[in-house]
């Protein structure tokens, strides 16, 4: 019995002797990247605190930068889209403090093309012309990585975004903290866009942004999918803009009403006490318009002509 032991100790160790010398498991694209990134956030961060972010920082942080966006160029393996720019990476910054700290990992296609048929970026002086449209593609890795990190990123009592993509792709918040940290991104309507064949999901929106009242007409389209492991994000300028002048007439009406509380208050004409029943009418005067605008924007021409937009730019953004 002991012989057959040590044969069957010999011969175990042969057969495990390979895998002694075997490679480590490959790092996942995804992890390399985060890691990358990491890095750098820490590192800026403590400089940026401490008073110490100088020139070498910032080109370290270029050259990181560079590593990055051609790290998830490898990655993401997407073609070149006409009409638009190469792309970069859809990092605004590495510092923790700042206000675009915290924007979707992915790649950002800009249009050439701006507002007004202008070409886009910066031209002489300080002028600059805003992209019509943008692109930004990432990993489902990736974007199921960024909805752990937000699952808590606003204040205690806002809602944050939710941690399935379907889902986070109909948040308004996540278009705010994904890709506009400077205002707010405003869902106004839903848009018929038929689901492409290719597409786990797909879901699009007319959009507003403000930094404080909800704005009067609606200038807008994204649109975003999920498609053979990816997400795709598009969004861009329309025109014409969608309005609705009746519902900004509602809003003027609960405005007005608001104007002459204000003023009775003011004047002494009632106490705060009568002044507290009659309620916020500015926060009515938001809602209603909005409520008006769900219901009426679709019979509008330029809401049919919004939705043909938001189709084609989707088309463009996966490939079709």
């Amino acid at each position: 019995m002991r012989t057959i032991s040590r044969l069957a100790v010999f011969l175990f160790s042969i057969l495990m002797l390979p895998n002694a010398f075997a490679a480590p498991p490959a790092v996942a694209p995804e992890d390399r990247y985060i890691a990358v990134r990491d890095a750098a956030i820490e590192k800026s961060s403590k400089l940026y605190d401490a008073g110490k972010f100088d020139d070498g920082a910032r080109k370290a942080e270029d050259t990181t930068r560079g590593e990055l966006q051609a790290q998830m160029i490898a990655m993401l393996g997407e073609p070149a889209r006409k009409g638009f720019a190469p792309p970069t990476l859809n990092l605004d910054t590495f510092y923790r403090g700042d206000q675009g700290f915290g924007m979707l990992d992915g790649l950002r296609f800009d249009a050439e093309i701006g507002k007004g048929g202008e070409k886009a970026g910066k031209g002489d002086g300080d002028k600059y012309v805003e992209p019509k449209a943008h692109i930004i593609v990432t990993t489902e890795r990736l974007f199921a990585r960024w909805l752990r990190a937000h699952k808590d990123w606003w204040d205690k009592g806002l809602k944050n975004v939710p941690q399935q993509i379907g889902a986070a792709l109909k948040f308004e918040g996540f278009y705010t903290q994904a890709i506009s940290t400077d205002s707010a991104v405003i869902n106004f309507n839903s848009l018929p866009i038929a689901r492409p064949a290719s597409a786990a999901f797909t879901y699009g929106f007319l959009a507003g942004r403000t930094q404080s009242d909800i704005p009067n007409e609606v200038d807008e389209v994204f649109v975003s999918a999920e498609v053979n492991g990816k997400v795709y994000v598009a969004y861009g300028s329309i025109e014409p803009a969608v309005q609705v002048p009746a519902c900004a007439a509602v809003r003027a009406g609960f405005n007005k009403r608001a104007e002459e509380a204000d003023d009775k208050l003011r004047f002494n004409q009632i106490d705060r006490k009568a002044y507290d029943k009659l309620g916020d009418f500015r926060q009515q005067a938001e809602d209603a318009f909005k409520r008006c605008f769900t219901q009426r924007a679709p019979q509008q021409a330029s809401f049919i002509e919004a939705t043909k937009k938001a189709k084609a730019l989707l088309d463009v953004a996966i490939g079709r």
